[in-house]
C-alpha cells in the first residue's frame, strides 16, 4: 500500500482526477453551447410541473451575488476561479491516493473552470436549469454549479469521515 501511495504522490495518479475534471468541464460546456443554440436570452421551456429549461445570464456569483456590481466582478471571479483551480490541481497531485477527497476536488475543478470559461468568453455565466414550486423559483444554475455543489458536499463528507476515523 505504501508503494502505491508514493506512486500517487509522484503524480502518476493525478491523471484519473484530471480526467474526471475534464469530463465535468466538457459536459458543462457542451450543455451551455446547446442552450445558447436553442434558446434566446430569457426564453423558457417547461419540462415538468417543477422544472423548466431556461436561458439566463449571471454576471455575478452564486445566486447572482454581485450581479449589479458594475463589471469588476467578472475579473475578480475569473481570477478567483483561476487561483482556486491551480490550488486544486496542486492538491490533486499531492493527495491523489485519497479517493473521496480527489473526486470532490475533480468535480470542483471541472465546475470552476467551466464557469471561468464563461466569464472570459461571455462576461457572464450561462445558467439553464430552473426548478420551481408554487410560484417560487430556485435560482437557475448549470452543470458546473451542480458539480461544484456536489464536490463541496463530498469535501464536507470526506472531512467528517476523516474526523470520525481520528477518534
Amino acid at each position: 500500500m505504501a508503494k502505491s501511495k508514493s506512486a500517487f504522490k509522484s503524480g502518476s495518479g493525478v491523471w484519473l482526477w484530471l480526467g474526471i475534471a475534464l469530463i465535468t468541464l466538457l459536459l458543462d460546456q457542451v450543455t451551455k453551447i446547446a442552450v445558447i443554440g436553442s434558446f434566446q436570452l430569457g426564453e423558457s421551456l417547461p419540462m415538468t410541473s417543477f422544472f423548466n429549461m431556461v436561458r439566463v445570464h449571471n454576471p455575478g456569483a452564486a445566486f447572482s451575488f454581485l450581479a449589479d456590481a458594475g463589471g469588476w466582478q467578472r475579473w475578480f471571479f475569473t481570477g478567483l476561479g483561476t487561483v482556486a483551480a491551480l490550488v486544486m490541481i496542486y492538491l490533486l497531485r499531492m493527495h491523489a491516493g485519497q479517493t473521496l477527497f480527489c473526486l470532490a476536488l475533480s468535480l470542483l475543478l471541472g465546475g470552476a473552470v467551466g464557469n471561468v470559461i464563461d466569464r472570459v468568453l461571455y462576461s457572464h455565466v450561462i445558467d439553464f436549469l430552473d426548478f420551481h414550486y408554487a410560484g417560487w423559483h430556485f435560482p437557475a444554475f448549470n452543470v458546473a454549479d451542480s458539480a461544484i455543489t456536489l464536490g463541496a458536499g463530498m469535501l464536507i463528507l470526506d472531512e467528517l469521515l476523516r474526523v470520525r476515523r481520528g477518534k
